[in-house]
Formats: C-alpha cells, sequence, structure tokens
C-alpha cells in the first residue's frame, strides 16, 4: 500500500499554506498602519482551511505512472477586509495592537503546526527504519 502524505501528516500541511499567507497579509497591515486610505485585510482561517483541505487535485495530469501526485493549490485564498473598531481620519482601517497581537498568535499557531509535523516525519522516519 503506497505511503500518502496526505493522509499520514493530516491537516497541518495544508494549514501552514493558510498560516504562511496569513502572515504575510497581516505583516503587510503593519506595514501600513501609516498609510492613508489603507484597508487592513485577514483571512477567515476556519474556511480559508476547509476549502484548502477541499481541493483533492489540480488541474494537472500524471502523464507517468512515476510522477507524484500533486494535492490541491491553496494559494488561492479569499481575503477580507477588517470591520475597524474605531473611525480613522485618513480612512487608514490598521489598529496596530490588533494586528500584533494577531500576528503573534497566528505565529505560535504556526509553530505549532511544525513542532506537529517535525513529530510525525521522526515518527514516520522511525518506522521505516523499524525502531
Amino acid at each position: 500500500m503506497p505511503l500518502s502524505f496526505d493522509s499520514a501528516l493530516g491537516i497541518h500541511a495544508k494549514a501552514l499554506d493558510v498560516r504562511a499567507k496569513r502572515t504575510e497579509l497581516l505583516a503587510s497591515n503593519i506595514a501600513n498602519s501609516d498609510t492613508p486610505g489603507f484597508k487592513a485585510r485577514d483571512i477567515d482561517f476556519r474556511s480559508a482551511l476547509s476549502s484548502a483541505s477541499s481541493q483533492s487535485r489540480t488541474g494537472l495530469q500524471q502523464t507517468h505512472a512515476r510522477h507524484l501526485s500533486l494535492s490541491g493549490d491553496s494559494s488561492n485564498f479569499t481575503t477580507l477586509y477588517r470591520v475597524p473598531n474605531h473611525s480613522s481620519l485618513d480612512g487608514n482601517t490598521v489598529d496596530a495592537q490588533l494586528e500584533k497581537s494577531a500576528f503573534s498568535e497566528n505565529t505560535l499557531r504556526y509553530q505549532a503546526s511544525l513542532t506537529f509535523l517535525d513529530r510525525k516525519f521522526k515518527g514516520l522516519i522511525g518506522a521505516l527504519k523499524g525502531e
């Protein structure tokens, strides 16, 4: 029976993709906190992860039996505009404290997924070595 990384690693591999994209958006929000008219953006993590999980394959075809199979492309996340807690005179909707807090939480969860995947890979390597 062939080993499928999607089944072996669970949802954490896809969660890393979604968290990486969210990190980019949150960093962009923080960087543009003083830019007039900038609208803060974010990803709804649950819906992005469920859409990444439901995509089983890209539009590519395997032309040879030994080619690697591809999982779905999870780079097409729907970005949403954040609703500001207070209005700004210059039209900027970034709340620096909120963005930094969201960035920190996202980073911790990204690191947790990395740690989980590291342990899964170590377990798989141990199983292959017969340890």
